[in-house]
């Protein structure tokens, strides 16, 4: 299975629209001290989120499943980008009121979130630089910037 991502500048600025598999549009932004808007998470404030988001949704896809009722679950990560290798702390908040076999299957569960197999197993990468957008016309007798 394979998924896309296609990021594109709007208007040349720091601001990015991401496609998402050609149904979902994530926008980003820098903070105004890197010469953005801050309108919008930076690019890497969007991985703990995506971890964040995955194992949560996996706690809550499994505890449905088993018609367990979580009136609420929260995850937080902390991504620390100054450790080698990178560091996430993933902290699970669930309600009280589990059993304690709840909690230990809850915990395995958040385990098995995609997105964190996805860093364990590694990542190689391959590139390709491709010279194929179109210049802005500018009309002639006019200076380009």
């Amino acid at each position: 299975m394979s998924f896309t991502a296609s990021a594109r500048s709007i208007s040349g600025s720091l601001r990015h629209e991401i496609n998402v598999n050609g149904r979902h549009t994530i926008t980003t932004d820098e903070p105004e001290s890197l010469g953005g808007t801050d309108t919008a998470p930076a690019p890497h404030e969007l991985l703990p989120a995506m971890v964040a988001s995955c194992v949560s949704t996996m706690i809550v896809l499994y505890a449905q499943r088993h018609g367990w009722r979580l009136h609420d679950a929260r995850v937080d990560v902390d991504y620390d980008t100054d450790t080698t290798p990178r560091q996430l702390q993933v902290i699970v908040h669930l309600p009280d009121g589990l059993t304690p076999d709840q909690a230990k299957r809850l915990r395995r569960v958040a385990d098995t979130c995609p997105v964190r197999r996805a860093f364990e197993a590694g990542f190689t990468f391959e590139e390709k630089l491709v010279l194929d957008l179109r210049a802005p016309q500018v009309p002639s007798g006019a200076i380009a910037p």
